[in-house]
Parts: structure tokens; C-alpha cells; sequence
């Protein structure tokens, strides 16, 4: 910490502190912002791999599931392996693996090339997750479930921006040199890294003793996560071809899910002020019913209406996130760090793997069975978020930390 001259008050010192936390939480939303950008980004991709390598719906999630499933399956070991790094060695390793497995995908090696590159970026994006979050929860301490919800809510702008600048040039640049524009984003931003971010590694917070039924509320948590994040997945894999199969093009389907992720930034602040009023269980029950609907409705609507709608559906599809990743911190085990490697485990995990379920149904049946089976399973999270009321009611916990974050070098 730094030293106030004589006769200086302490708010220099003050000022000192809360800058290096707000440069923490810049450097943490930036590059949350270009990690979920490349994410959601690559759907945009799937109509043209399709029809290049001639893959089913199943293949083009198996495919979709090398990513996210590399993602979501080195979530702990990620964690564990890099705590003695700072948050500056890990968050630009991130953002330059991931940069790399996409130049990899750019190159002329077909499907092999395009399978290795997307392993690459999912062991990148693996390592952004826990760090990001846990630099975001030591740095604000018990203050740190609002600059959470920042941190949540800049990467819906990644994922409002990338999807739609990808669509717009595809259909005149081709899908390989807009893949290596990606990676040169990604590297430009592991640049703009280094002046943010602490170049120590940060100290986590002390373990704590938390009641067993803490311990079963995180549980229920991760299962409502892992749910909603298969609801989000599946609708996405069946959302470019739902369009296209309603008249619209290539650049359609990046309006498409521009319309769909800005409602997704909007319903991070609409569901945390639902969750206000109504508590985490009453929000969740709200919009997880109204997942359900609005999937179900975009079936039945030509392609004005079916814009019109996504925003609407951007909201309770990925708003409700917010509220549960905001939960994670209250009923974690004492380790918020590993406790957030966990949760991103299993809701990445279950949305590389979900999808695949979907896609399967879909060959076998239709496409509208496969949108219809998303809509159900965010029904399903209805009756099971009432396990989860008992274990709020019973945890006080807040997130640990606050003093636990060196000053940057």
C-alpha cells in the first residue's frame, strides 16, 4: 500500500487503493469481454462449417463441444495450476492461448486444423474464468457481488459485439480471415493487459467453515446453473438455422444474436433488480417460465416477429445468470476461488454436452423437437429452484477477502 507524505490525510492513500481495484475490474472486464466475444462469436460460424465439412447437428455440437467442453473441463485444474501466477501472467496467457488456437482454425487444414484450434482456445478460456472472478471478489471483498454483476455483465457485451461484427463479414471476407481478425483482437488486448492488472499474485481468501447446509445449497446452485446454461446453449446451436429457415441471411443471423445477447446485457440489470423484490428463488422461478414461453413462441413466428421477440427472450435467457453467478460467493465452502472454478465447470460443461443431447434429438426427429427440448429444460429449473430457498434463508456468508490484493507493479 502506498504511503501518504506528511500532514497528508489518508484519502490519498484511499484514492491510491480504489484506483488500483477500478484497473483490477477494468483489466478482469476486458478481457472477460473478448473471451466471451470469441465464444457466442463461433455459433456464427456453424451454418458455414455445415455446409463446408457436411456436418449433422449432432457433429456441428460434438465440434461446438471442443471448445466448451475444454473450457469448462480445466476450469479447477486451471485454477490449481496458475494460483502462483498474477492475475497479469494468467489473464494474458488466457487471452493469447485462446488468440492462438483461433489462427490455428485460420489456417488451410481443414476439419483436423479446425478441431485442434478450437481445443487451443478452450484452454485459453479456461484459465480467464476463475481468475477474472476471483481478482473481481478479492479485490471488492464483502463489497463484491455489484462489481460482480459488472464483471457478468461485460461479457454480454463481448457477446453482443463480436457475433455481430463476424456476420457482417462473413459473406464478403470469408470465415478464416475473420477468424484471424479475431485472434489479432485478442492480441492487441493482451497488450492493453499489462498496464491494468497486478503483476503479483493476489492472496485468496482464508477458508472458512461453512454449514452443511451451505454446502448443499452450492450443490442445488450448481445443478440450477448447469440447467440454464443448457437451456441458453441449446436454443443458441438451433438459432441460426431457426432464422435462416424464416427467410433470413447470414447477416441475419448476427442481428439475430446481437438482438438476443443486448437483451441478454439488459436482463443482468433487470434480473438483479427482480431478484431485489423478489428474492433469488421468486426471480429465477419468473424468468426461467418465461424462457420456456418465449422459446416455445419464437416456433411459431415469421422472421419481424421472431426479432422482435429475441431481446425480449435475451432478457430471462441470460439475465437469470447473473443472479445465480452472483450467488456463488454466498454459499461457497469458505474457498470462493475453487467455488467459482466449480460452478464454471459445470454450467461450461453442461453447455459443450447439452447441446450434443439436442442436436441428437433433432436428427432424429426435427429441429422444432430439438427447440422445444431447450424450452423444457428451463421449465424444469421452475420446481427445482425451491430445494434452493432453505439454504438462502440459512447462509449469511459473504464473500471473503478485500485485503487480499498486492498493488501492481
Amino acid at each position: 500500500m502506498p504511503v501518504a507524505p506528511p500532514g497528508k490525510p489518508s484519502k490519498m492513500i484511499a484514492r491510491q487503493w480504489w484506483t488500483e481495484k477500478k484497473k483490477s475490474l477494468t483489466g478482469a472486464c476486458l478481457a472477460h469481454a473478448v473471451h466471451d466475444g470469441y465464444t457466442d462469436a463461433l455459433y456464427v460460424f456453424l451454418p458455414v462449417w455445415q455446409a463446408q465439412f457436411g456436418l449433422s447437428y449432432a457433429m456441428l455440437a460434438v465440434i461446438r463441444a471442443l471448445y466448451s467442453g475444454t473450457m469448462g473441463g480445466l476450469q479447477i485444474p486451471a485454477d490449481r495450476a496458475l494460483r502462483g501466477l498474477s492475475p497479469r501472467a494468467s489473464l494474458i496467457l488466457s487471452t493469447v492461448l485462446a488468440a492462438a488456437g483461433l489462427l490455428i482454425m485460420a489456417l488451410p487444414l481443414g476439419l483436423p486444423g479446425l478441431c485442434v484450434g478450437l481445443v487451443v482456445a478452450g484452454i485459453g478460456s479456461s484459465i480467464q474464468h476463475p481468475c477474472g472472478s476471483m481478482l473481481v471478489t478479492v479485490s471488492y471483498g464483502a463489497a463484491s457481488r455489484h462489481p460482480l454483476g459488472i464483471y457478468n455483465f461485460s461479457g454480454d457485451l463481448g457477446k453482443a459485439a463480436l457475433p455481430a461484427l463476424v456476420a457482417v463479414l462473413l459473406p464478403t471476407v470469408g470465415w478464416q480471415p475473420v477468424l484471424g481478425m479475431m485472434a489479432a483482437i485478442g492480441l492487441v488486448l493482451s497488450a492493453a493487459l499489462l498496464p491494468l492488472l497486478p503483476a503479483v499474485p493476489i492472496t485468496r481468501a482464508a477458508k472458512t467453515k461453512a454449514a452443511g447446509r451451505g454446502r448443499g445449497g452450492f450443490g442445488i446452485l450448481t445443478v440450477i446453473g448447469a440447467l440454464d446454461t443448457a437451456t441458453r446453449m441449446g436454443y443458441l446451436l438451433f438459432l441460426p438455422f431457426l432464422i435462416h429457415g424464416q427467410g433470413g441471411d447470414s447477416a441475419t443471423v448476427g442481428l439475430a444474436l446481437a438482438l438476443l445477447f443486448i437483451g441478454g446485457a439488459l436482463g443482468k440489470a433487470t434480473c438483479s433488480l427482480l431478484g431485489e423484490r423478489l428474492g433469488v428463488v421468486g426471480c429465477v422461478m419468473v424468468t426461467e417460465a418465461a424462457t420456456a414461453l418465449l422459446i416455445a413462441a419464437t416456433l411459431f413466428t415469421s422472421l419481424t416477429p421472431t426479432l422482435i421477440l429475441l431481446p425480449l427472450l435475451g432478457i430471462v435467457l441470460n439475465g437469470t445468470s447473473s443472479v445465480l453467478y452472483g450467488t456463488v460467493p454466498e454459499l461457497s465452502n469458505g474457498d470462493t476461488g475453487r467455488a467459482f472454478a466449480v460452478f464454471y465447470t459445470s454450467v461450461i460443461g453442461s453447455g459443450g454436452l447439452a447441446p450434443i443431447l439436442y442436436g441428437a434429438i433433432a436428427d432424429h426427429s426435427s429441429q422444432t423437437t430439438g427447440v422445444l427440448a431447450s424450452a423444457a429444460t428451463a421449465a424444469l429449473i421452475v420446481p427445482l429452484v425451491l430445494m434452493l430457498r432453505p439454504h438462502l434463508n440459512a447462509s449469511a456468508a459473504e464473500p471473503q477477502g478485500g485485503s487480499g490484493l498486492p498493488r501492481s507493479a
